[in-house]
């Protein structure tokens, strides 16, 4: 089973929009997720700041406007079992990268990546920026670089893992 672990600071805009979108992808795509399936889904945030609240509300309306249910998850803190629990662990930014490399044990470095790295069409795009402190447009471009990199990290793990039998 592969699992993918989305992370950004407090799990409440940035990753849990993340887990929604790419979900929603691959499920599109015939992919379910969950323990008994090929892939299972996660987010979490490197700080506790919002622990078992669910995503901010501007971030669940703008899913929502893309037909993506976000409303259901609940913030969590990464942990370091999540390291070697997760098969992918993907960062919306360099400074979340940061901290999981520092806390990360050194067999598991090669699981950290930048969400935006796989991204197709978004050259010089390296980071999803938070749109916390934002208004209703930064939600907009956060979900469309979530968008783009969600596609693409579904591509790489169809093809590296033959999710499908195609």
């Amino acid at each position: 089973m592969v699992k993918i672990l989305f992370v950004c600071l407090g799990n409440i805009c940035r990753s849990p929009t993340a887990e929604g979108v790419f979900r929603h992808h691959a499920n599109k795509a015939g992919i379910e997720d969950g323990f008994t399936k090929k892939i299972y889904i996660d987010s979490a945030g490197t700080a506790g700041y919002h622990l078992a609240t669910p995503p901010d509300k501007r971030a669940q309306l703008t899913a929502l406007k893309f037909g993506v249910d976000i409303g259901d998850l609940k913030a969590r803190k990464l942990t370091m079992q999540d390291f070697s629990d997760f098969t992918y662990l993907l960062a919306m930014d360099t400074d979340n990268l940061m901290i999981m490399q520092r806390n990360c044990p050194p067999e598991h470095q090669h699981k950290l990546h930048l969400f935006m790295s796989f991204a197709e069409n978004s050259p010089g795009i390296t980071e999803v920026p938070d749109p916390y402190y934002g208004d209703t447009e930064d939600f907009n471009i956060a979900y469309d670089f979530i968008d783009r990199a969600a596609q693409g990290f579904l591509k790489y793990i169809i093809h590296e893992h033959k999710l499908l039998n195609t």
